[in-house]
Protein backbone atom coordinates (compact mmCIF):
# COMPACT_ATOMS: atom_id res chain seq x y z
CA UNK A 1 0.00 0.00 0.00
CA UNK A 2 1.41 3.55 -0.61
CA UNK A 3 1.71 5.87 1.90
CA UNK A 4 0.68 9.40 1.68
CA UNK A 5 3.94 10.59 1.48
CA UNK A 6 4.78 8.71 -1.95
CA UNK A 7 4.72 10.01 -5.28
CA UNK A 8 1.77 8.43 -6.25
CA UNK A 9 1.34 5.76 -9.67
CA UNK A 10 3.61 5.63 -12.52
CA UNK A 11 2.83 6.24 -15.64
CA UNK A 12 3.93 3.95 -18.97
CA UNK A 13 3.99 6.50 -20.89
CA UNK A 14 6.65 8.69 -19.47
CA UNK A 15 8.81 5.47 -20.07
CA UNK A 16 11.22 5.01 -23.05
CA UNK A 17 13.19 2.15 -22.00
CA UNK A 18 16.24 1.73 -24.07
CA UNK A 19 17.30 -2.42 -23.93
CA UNK A 20 21.51 -3.27 -24.72
CA UNK A 21 21.50 -6.71 -27.20
CA UNK A 22 23.15 -8.49 -23.84
CA UNK A 23 19.99 -7.93 -21.84
CA UNK A 24 18.20 -9.15 -24.98
CA UNK A 25 20.27 -12.23 -25.19
CA UNK A 26 20.34 -12.85 -20.95
CA UNK A 27 16.50 -12.44 -21.32
CA UNK A 28 16.06 -15.90 -23.52
CA UNK A 29 14.78 -17.51 -20.77
CA UNK A 30 11.04 -18.48 -19.72
CA UNK A 31 9.29 -15.58 -18.37
CA UNK A 32 8.45 -15.01 -15.13
CA UNK A 33 5.17 -16.31 -15.17
CA UNK A 34 6.62 -19.78 -16.22
CA UNK A 35 9.66 -19.80 -13.96
CA UNK A 36 8.58 -22.63 -11.62
CA UNK A 37 6.51 -24.70 -14.20
CA UNK A 38 7.76 -28.38 -14.57
CA UNK A 39 5.90 -31.05 -16.52
CA UNK A 40 4.36 -32.41 -13.49
CA UNK A 41 2.58 -29.12 -12.43
CA UNK A 42 1.02 -29.41 -16.32
CA UNK A 43 -3.00 -30.07 -15.30
CA UNK A 44 -3.80 -32.37 -18.52
CA UNK A 45 -7.71 -32.25 -19.43
CA UNK A 46 -8.99 -36.00 -18.96
CA UNK A 47 -10.90 -35.47 -21.84
CA UNK A 48 -7.95 -34.78 -23.68
CA UNK A 49 -5.42 -37.68 -23.82
CA UNK A 50 -3.27 -36.28 -26.19
CA UNK A 51 -1.94 -33.79 -23.61
CA UNK A 52 -0.99 -36.56 -21.21
CA UNK A 53 1.09 -38.14 -24.36
CA UNK A 54 2.49 -34.86 -24.49
CA UNK A 55 3.82 -34.48 -21.34
CA UNK A 56 5.01 -38.15 -21.98
CA UNK A 57 7.02 -37.65 -25.41
CA UNK A 58 8.59 -34.24 -24.50
CA UNK A 59 10.01 -35.24 -21.47
CA UNK A 60 11.62 -38.09 -22.96
CA UNK A 61 12.81 -35.52 -25.51
CA UNK A 62 14.50 -33.67 -22.74
CA UNK A 63 16.14 -36.47 -21.59
CA UNK A 64 17.54 -37.30 -25.16
CA UNK A 65 19.09 -33.72 -24.98
CA UNK A 66 21.86 -34.72 -22.17
CA UNK A 67 25.55 -35.43 -23.31
CA UNK A 68 27.87 -33.49 -25.29
CA UNK A 69 26.69 -30.97 -27.89
CA UNK A 70 26.53 -32.27 -31.32
CA UNK A 71 29.16 -29.70 -32.49
CA UNK A 72 31.69 -30.06 -30.00
CA UNK A 73 30.25 -29.60 -26.44
CA UNK A 74 28.99 -25.54 -26.77
CA UNK A 75 31.85 -24.54 -28.69
CA UNK A 76 31.97 -23.51 -31.86
CA UNK A 77 35.15 -25.46 -33.94
CA UNK A 78 36.05 -23.03 -36.68
CA UNK A 79 38.01 -25.65 -38.60
CA UNK A 80 36.37 -29.03 -37.50
CA UNK A 81 36.14 -31.65 -40.20
CA UNK A 82 32.59 -32.24 -41.57
CA UNK A 83 29.63 -32.32 -39.22
CA UNK A 84 28.04 -35.36 -37.98
CA UNK A 85 24.92 -36.58 -39.78
CA UNK A 86 21.90 -35.39 -37.69
CA UNK A 87 20.58 -37.71 -35.51
CA UNK A 88 17.58 -40.47 -37.58
CA UNK A 89 15.44 -39.04 -35.16
CA UNK A 90 13.89 -35.40 -35.16
CA UNK A 91 15.70 -32.94 -33.43
CA UNK A 92 12.81 -30.86 -33.24
CA UNK A 93 9.05 -30.85 -31.87
CA UNK A 94 6.42 -28.64 -32.72
CA UNK A 95 3.41 -28.54 -30.30
CA UNK A 96 0.47 -28.19 -31.75
CA UNK A 97 -2.72 -26.83 -31.10
CA UNK A 98 -5.18 -23.73 -30.26
CA UNK A 99 -4.12 -20.96 -27.88
CA UNK A 100 -4.92 -21.84 -24.30
CA UNK A 101 -4.12 -25.27 -24.36
CA UNK A 102 -0.94 -24.98 -22.04
CA UNK A 103 1.69 -25.18 -25.15
CA UNK A 104 3.71 -22.75 -23.67
CA UNK A 105 3.51 -24.48 -20.54
CA UNK A 106 5.22 -27.21 -22.03
CA UNK A 107 7.44 -25.53 -23.93
CA UNK A 108 9.21 -23.97 -20.67
CA UNK A 109 8.89 -27.27 -19.12
CA UNK A 110 10.99 -28.55 -21.94
CA UNK A 111 13.39 -26.15 -21.07
CA UNK A 112 13.63 -26.68 -17.41
CA UNK A 113 13.93 -30.60 -18.10
CA UNK A 114 17.15 -30.02 -20.57
CA UNK A 115 19.99 -31.89 -19.17
CA UNK A 116 22.15 -28.61 -20.03
CA UNK A 117 23.08 -25.17 -17.84
CA UNK A 118 20.77 -22.16 -18.23
CA UNK A 119 23.76 -20.64 -20.62
CA UNK A 120 23.34 -23.52 -23.20
CA UNK A 121 19.48 -22.78 -23.31
CA UNK A 122 17.62 -20.40 -24.98
CA UNK A 123 13.42 -19.81 -24.92
CA UNK A 124 12.14 -16.79 -26.63
CA UNK A 125 9.00 -15.76 -28.73
CA UNK A 126 9.34 -15.16 -32.73
CA UNK A 127 9.37 -12.13 -32.06
CA UNK A 128 12.09 -11.71 -29.17
CA UNK A 129 14.07 -14.00 -32.14
CA UNK A 130 13.54 -11.35 -34.76
CA UNK A 131 14.63 -8.55 -32.49
CA UNK A 132 17.87 -10.56 -31.98
CA UNK A 133 18.86 -11.01 -35.24
CA UNK A 134 17.96 -7.39 -35.50
CA UNK A 135 20.05 -6.16 -32.87
CA UNK A 136 23.49 -8.51 -33.50
CA UNK A 137 23.17 -9.03 -37.19
CA UNK A 138 22.13 -12.56 -38.77
CA UNK A 139 25.94 -14.33 -38.28
CA UNK A 140 26.23 -12.96 -34.68
CA UNK A 141 23.16 -14.27 -33.62
CA UNK A 142 24.25 -17.55 -35.61
CA UNK A 143 27.44 -17.82 -33.60
CA UNK A 144 25.76 -16.56 -29.92
CA UNK A 145 23.19 -19.58 -30.23
CA UNK A 146 25.07 -22.13 -32.01
CA UNK A 147 27.05 -23.40 -29.42
CA UNK A 148 23.45 -24.12 -27.47
CA UNK A 149 21.93 -27.44 -26.63
CA UNK A 150 18.15 -26.17 -26.91
CA UNK A 151 16.58 -22.85 -28.67
CA UNK A 152 12.60 -22.64 -27.78
CA UNK A 153 10.11 -20.59 -30.25
CA UNK A 154 7.10 -19.47 -28.76
CA UNK A 155 4.39 -18.68 -30.96
CA UNK A 156 5.98 -19.34 -34.14
CA UNK A 157 4.40 -16.02 -36.72
CA UNK A 158 3.36 -17.79 -39.55
CA UNK A 159 1.70 -14.54 -40.85
CA UNK A 160 4.87 -12.54 -41.64
CA UNK A 161 6.56 -14.20 -44.45
CA UNK A 162 9.85 -12.13 -44.67
CA UNK A 163 10.16 -13.04 -40.87
CA UNK A 164 9.58 -16.47 -41.11
CA UNK A 165 12.04 -16.80 -43.87
CA UNK A 166 14.95 -14.75 -41.98
CA UNK A 167 14.43 -17.16 -38.95
CA UNK A 168 13.98 -20.51 -41.29
CA UNK A 169 17.41 -19.63 -42.48
CA UNK A 170 18.58 -18.92 -39.24
CA UNK A 171 17.60 -22.50 -37.87
CA UNK A 172 18.64 -24.11 -40.28
CA UNK A 173 22.00 -23.23 -39.44
CA UNK A 174 21.90 -23.95 -36.00
CA UNK A 175 20.49 -27.26 -36.45
CA UNK A 176 23.58 -27.55 -38.79
CA UNK A 177 26.12 -26.80 -35.23
CA UNK A 178 23.43 -29.50 -33.41
CA UNK A 179 21.08 -27.40 -31.80
CA UNK A 180 17.73 -28.79 -31.22
CA UNK A 181 14.48 -26.88 -31.75
CA UNK A 182 11.12 -26.73 -29.96
CA UNK A 183 8.08 -24.62 -31.40
CA UNK A 184 4.32 -23.63 -31.17
CA UNK A 185 3.35 -21.56 -33.91
CA UNK A 186 -0.11 -19.56 -34.61
CA UNK A 187 -2.21 -20.01 -37.98
CA UNK A 188 -1.05 -18.16 -40.93
CA UNK A 189 -3.75 -15.00 -42.07
CA UNK A 190 -6.97 -16.05 -43.26
CA UNK A 191 -7.11 -19.47 -42.01
CA UNK A 192 -10.21 -19.48 -39.72
CA UNK A 193 -11.31 -21.35 -36.95
CA UNK A 194 -9.65 -20.47 -33.35
CA UNK A 195 -8.82 -24.19 -32.77
CA UNK A 196 -7.65 -25.51 -36.21
CA UNK A 197 -4.44 -27.39 -36.45
CA UNK A 198 -1.61 -25.37 -38.25
CA UNK A 199 0.90 -28.33 -38.03
CA UNK A 200 1.29 -28.55 -41.96
CA UNK A 201 1.16 -24.75 -42.50
CA UNK A 202 4.13 -24.87 -40.10
CA UNK A 203 5.89 -27.47 -41.56
CA UNK A 204 5.71 -26.29 -45.28
CA UNK A 205 6.60 -22.91 -43.84
CA UNK A 206 10.02 -23.74 -42.76
CA UNK A 207 10.66 -26.00 -45.60
CA UNK A 208 13.97 -27.65 -45.22
CA UNK A 209 13.54 -28.08 -41.43
CA UNK A 210 10.58 -30.03 -41.79
CA UNK A 211 12.62 -32.80 -41.61
CA UNK A 212 13.99 -32.07 -38.07
CA UNK A 213 10.33 -31.23 -36.46
CA UNK A 214 7.99 -33.87 -35.22
CA UNK A 215 4.77 -32.53 -34.52
CA UNK A 216 2.34 -33.23 -31.43
CA UNK A 217 -0.70 -32.27 -31.48
CA UNK A 218 -2.28 -31.10 -28.60
CA UNK A 219 -6.39 -31.14 -28.43
CA UNK A 220 -8.34 -28.96 -25.62
CA UNK A 221 -10.22 -25.62 -25.02
CA UNK A 222 -8.49 -22.63 -23.57
CA UNK A 223 -8.21 -23.47 -20.23
CA UNK A 224 -8.65 -19.91 -19.23
CA UNK A 225 -11.82 -20.17 -19.80
CA UNK A 226 -12.56 -24.32 -18.39
CA UNK A 227 -14.26 -23.78 -15.24
CA UNK A 228 -13.57 -19.82 -14.49
CA UNK A 229 -16.14 -16.81 -13.54
CA UNK A 230 -16.75 -14.56 -16.20
CA UNK A 231 -14.20 -11.55 -16.97
CA UNK A 232 -15.55 -9.21 -14.55
CA UNK A 233 -17.04 -5.59 -16.02
CA UNK A 234 -14.77 -2.47 -16.07
CA UNK A 235 -14.87 -0.42 -13.35
CA UNK A 236 -15.37 3.54 -13.54
CA UNK A 237 -12.39 5.52 -14.04
CA UNK A 238 -12.68 6.98 -10.29
CA UNK A 239 -12.14 3.33 -8.99
CA UNK A 240 -9.42 2.68 -11.11
CA UNK A 241 -7.76 6.01 -10.53
CA UNK A 242 -8.45 5.67 -6.35
CA UNK A 243 -6.45 1.76 -7.08
CA UNK A 244 -3.76 3.29 -8.97
CA UNK A 245 -2.66 5.33 -5.97
CA UNK A 246 -3.36 3.03 -3.13
CA UNK A 247 -1.32 0.54 -4.75
CA UNK A 248 2.32 0.52 -4.51
CA UNK A 249 4.57 0.19 -7.80
CA UNK A 250 1.39 0.60 -10.19
CA UNK A 251 1.26 2.74 -13.55
CA UNK A 252 -1.68 4.83 -14.32
CA UNK A 253 -2.62 5.45 -17.74
CA UNK A 254 -5.25 6.82 -20.08
CA UNK A 255 -5.77 4.05 -22.53
CA UNK A 256 -5.54 6.30 -26.45
CA UNK A 257 -2.78 7.88 -24.63
CA UNK A 258 -0.82 4.48 -23.80
CA UNK A 259 -2.00 3.54 -27.71
CA UNK A 260 0.09 6.29 -28.66
CA UNK A 261 3.31 6.13 -26.62
CA UNK A 262 3.27 2.12 -27.70
CA UNK A 263 3.99 3.56 -31.34
CA UNK A 264 6.78 5.28 -30.20
CA UNK A 265 8.75 2.21 -28.47
CA UNK A 266 9.76 -0.54 -30.51
CA UNK A 267 8.06 -3.82 -29.07
CA UNK A 268 11.33 -5.80 -28.03
CA UNK A 269 11.15 -3.09 -25.11
CA UNK A 270 7.70 -3.76 -23.70
CA UNK A 271 9.05 -5.78 -21.14
CA UNK A 272 11.02 -3.24 -20.07
CA UNK A 273 8.59 -0.68 -20.23
CA UNK A 274 6.68 -2.37 -17.44
CA UNK A 275 9.87 -3.30 -15.15
CA UNK A 276 9.01 -2.61 -11.38
CA UNK A 277 5.44 -2.13 -11.90
CA UNK A 278 3.34 -3.94 -9.76
CA UNK A 279 -0.14 -3.36 -11.39
CA UNK A 280 -1.34 -1.94 -14.88
CA UNK A 281 -4.46 0.80 -14.22
CA UNK A 282 -5.94 2.17 -17.39
CA UNK A 283 -8.82 4.69 -17.85
CA UNK A 284 -11.09 4.97 -21.08
CA UNK A 285 -10.50 1.77 -22.45
CA UNK A 286 -11.86 1.71 -25.94
CA UNK A 287 -11.79 0.14 -29.26
CA UNK A 288 -8.33 -0.27 -31.06
CA UNK A 289 -8.37 1.99 -34.32
CA UNK A 290 -6.40 -0.02 -36.78
CA UNK A 291 -4.67 -3.27 -37.21
CA UNK A 292 -1.04 -1.75 -36.55
CA UNK A 293 -2.44 -0.42 -32.71
CA UNK A 294 -4.18 -3.83 -32.71
CA UNK A 295 -0.83 -6.06 -32.85
CA UNK A 296 1.06 -3.39 -30.88
CA UNK A 297 -1.72 -4.07 -28.49
CA UNK A 298 -0.86 -7.86 -28.80
CA UNK A 299 2.57 -7.36 -27.71
CA UNK A 300 2.26 -5.58 -24.98
CA UNK A 301 -0.22 -8.19 -23.25
CA UNK A 302 1.90 -10.92 -24.17
CA UNK A 303 4.33 -9.26 -22.14
CA UNK A 304 1.62 -8.44 -19.35
CA UNK A 305 0.95 -12.19 -18.88
CA UNK A 306 4.35 -13.19 -18.84
CA UNK A 307 5.00 -11.27 -15.84
CA UNK A 308 1.47 -11.66 -14.32
CA UNK A 309 0.79 -8.11 -13.89
CA UNK A 310 -3.01 -7.20 -13.21
CA UNK A 311 -4.43 -5.22 -15.70
CA UNK A 312 -7.15 -2.47 -13.95
CA UNK A 313 -9.89 -0.79 -16.46
CA UNK A 314 -12.59 1.59 -16.98
CA UNK A 315 -13.92 1.99 -20.37
CA UNK A 316 -15.30 -1.14 -22.35
CA UNK A 317 -15.01 -4.89 -21.93
CA UNK A 318 -11.25 -6.37 -23.01
CA UNK A 319 -13.81 -8.42 -25.60
CA UNK A 320 -14.46 -5.01 -27.32
CA UNK A 321 -11.15 -4.39 -27.96
CA UNK A 322 -10.59 -5.27 -31.63
CA UNK A 323 -13.30 -4.48 -34.47
CA UNK A 324 -15.59 -8.33 -35.82
CA UNK A 325 -13.04 -7.00 -39.24
CA UNK A 326 -10.17 -7.73 -37.24
CA UNK A 327 -12.01 -10.67 -35.32
CA UNK A 328 -12.43 -12.20 -38.65
CA UNK A 329 -9.53 -11.19 -40.18
CA UNK A 330 -5.87 -12.92 -40.79
CA UNK A 331 -4.78 -12.03 -37.14
CA UNK A 332 -8.00 -13.12 -35.52
CA UNK A 333 -5.70 -15.73 -33.59
CA UNK A 334 -3.65 -13.10 -32.29
CA UNK A 335 -6.68 -10.76 -31.33
CA UNK A 336 -8.20 -13.97 -29.34
CA UNK A 337 -5.26 -14.60 -27.20
CA UNK A 338 -5.08 -10.98 -26.52
CA UNK A 339 -8.61 -11.15 -25.21
CA UNK A 340 -8.24 -13.90 -23.27
CA UNK A 341 -4.89 -13.04 -21.70
CA UNK A 342 -6.19 -9.19 -20.38
CA UNK A 343 -9.39 -10.83 -19.34
CA UNK A 344 -7.53 -13.39 -16.97
CA UNK A 345 -5.19 -10.42 -16.25
CA UNK A 346 -8.96 -8.09 -15.57
CA UNK A 347 -9.49 -11.34 -13.03
CA UNK A 348 -6.24 -10.71 -11.07
CA UNK A 349 -6.59 -7.16 -10.71
CA UNK A 350 -10.24 -7.35 -8.91
CA UNK A 351 -8.86 -7.12 -5.92
CA UNK A 352 -7.17 -4.10 -6.03
CA UNK A 353 -10.88 -1.99 -6.22
CA UNK A 354 -11.45 -3.55 -2.41
CA UNK A 355 -8.09 -2.84 -0.69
Amino acid sequence: MAGPGDAGPQALCAREPRVPAERLVAEMVPPPRFDSVRFDTYDPDPGQPSQSEAVTVLAGFAAGLGGSHASGGGKRRWFAKKAPAAPAAPRGVYLDGGYGVGKTHLLASLWHATPAEPALKAFGTFVELTNLVGALGFQQTVQTLGGHRLLCIDEFELDDPGDTVLVSSLLSRLVEQGVALAATSNTLPGKLGEGRFAAADFLREIQGLSAHFRPLRIDGQDYRHRGLPEAPAPFTDEQVTKAAYATEGASLDDFPGLLEHLARVHPSRYGALTDGISAVCLTDVGPVPDQSTALRLVVLADRLYDREIPVLASGVPFDRLFSEEMLNGGYRKKYFRAISRLTALARDAKPLVSQ
